[in-house]
């Protein structure tokens, strides 16, 4: 490598450690479709003993292969761009690789993959796994077995049941539901740490919760309100099993991250607005594609839904998910319809529709949205 390109390098390297010493969240797009890293920080009561910075959640991973859903003649799909993470090793990898660069372990061990046998099945950077929904293209049997057993897994009802016939688990939580006025220190289940929680939003008269979101809630804020410290039973693979934490008052606000890849109805959003303590949505993961099969069923609501909910949630980001026309067939194939809309399409109809009834829509509303469409392999810092 020449002088110019070493000092890019470094500078580069500079820009990234800089930009982590900010300890934010990290959202990473392990694939084209919708498979996620959440990198959430430590609060700073829970990092000692050179322990990781980072807590990280694996979201509906598959990265190769195919999925099929009832039998393959029925549907059967692949993913049309190759993903740019293609196995839990490498998501294993970049979250060893941030917290390099984030100083939570010291550089020299070489890579990953040089780590000895033994190390590699005693130790995961994957702290959970959530799941959304049964289907096979978030609840994906080869891509999940591929992560440590002793990782727990959070799923919805018939998700857990189906990965707990598996028999490669050790725990698997079927997440609970977000009620209305409810505390999100309820939901934060063993062997979660008590400064996160993973819970999920249901609609009402959608009886195979197709269109529901996982919910993500976490308190990291830099000052913590300081109680007598608690000792929760840990699973983590990482250290000797147990951490200690402050426990939280019932004031604490905390921020959040809602999955739902099919979309939910706005209506099904109350609970964030009725939260006690608040929480603050810091990313909504919604896709923007209108997909249904024939006029019988909808299965992704799209934009249009998205600002309804956005209109609501007021999330700082506004991220893209679940949009990729993966290659396949199958008899299914036939009466799938697909509307592929822009978010300021989806604003101009939204607007003109809404403002010809009861309710009006400024499109001032939305001016702070960073609406993020990521693509395959991207991160990004949610500052």
């Amino acid at each position: 490598m020449d002088a110019p390109s070493i000092q890019l390098n470094l500078e580069i390297r500079e820009a990234v450690v800089k930009a982590l010493a900010t300890r934010r969240p990290i959202l990473h797009h392990l694939n084209a479709d919708t498979s996620w890293l959440l990198q959430v920080p430590r609060p700073a009561n829970a990092i000692k003993h050179g322990s990781r910075i980072y807590y990280n959640v694996l979201i509906d991973p598959w990265f190769v292969g195919g999925q099929s859903d009832v039998a393959k003649w029925f549907s059967q799909q692949f993913h049309a761009t190759e993903s740019a993470v293609k196995s839990v090793a490498e998501v294993e990898e970049l979250a060893w690789q941030v917290e390099i660069l984030a100083g939570g372990i010291r550089p020299g061990r070489g890579s990953l993959r040089n780590i000895n046998a033994t190390a590699v099945a005693e130790e995961s950077f994957v702290d959970a796994v959530a799941i959304s929904h049964e289907f096979t293209d978030h609840c994906h049997k080869e891509t999940l077995l591929e992560v440590h057993r002793d990782v727990p897994v959070f799923a919805t009802e018939q998700a857990a049941k189906l990965i707990s016939s598996w028999n490669h688990f050790r725990s698997v939580t079927t997440t609970p539901t977000f009620k209305d006025n409810a505390d999100w220190h309820d939901y934060s289940l063993s062997p979660l740490p008590s400064w996160l929680s993973i819970s999920r939003l249901t609609a009402s008269k959608d009886a195979l919760f197709y269109h529901s979101a996982l919910l993500i809630t976490f308190a990291t804020h830099p000052v913590l309100s300081i109680a007598t410290p608690k000792k929760r039973s840990s699973l983590s693979i990482y250290g000797d099993g147990t951490e200690d934490f402050s426990s939280s008052t019932g004031s604490e606000a905390a921020e959040c991250v809602i999955y739902t890849p099919h979309g939910i109805p706005n209506a099904a959003l109350s609970p964030i607005a009725t939260a006690d303590p608040p929480l603050d949505t810091l990313a909504f993961l919604h896709g923007l594609h209108d997909v249904s099969i024939s006029a019988a069923q909808q299965l992704n609501l799209g934009a249009k839904n998205g600002l309804l909910a956005q209109r609501i949630l007021k999330a700082k980001y506004w991220v893209a998910t679940h949009d990729e026309v993966k290659k396949g067939g199958g008899l299914i194939s036939w009466w799938l319809r697909r509307k592929a809309w822009t978010l300021e399409d989806a604003l101009k109809e939204a607007k003109a529709e809404m403002n010809g009834e009861d309710t009006y829509m400024d499109g001032d509303e939305f001016e702070d949205v960073r609406f993020q469409d990521m693509a395959n392999g991207e991160s990004r810092i949610l500052e």
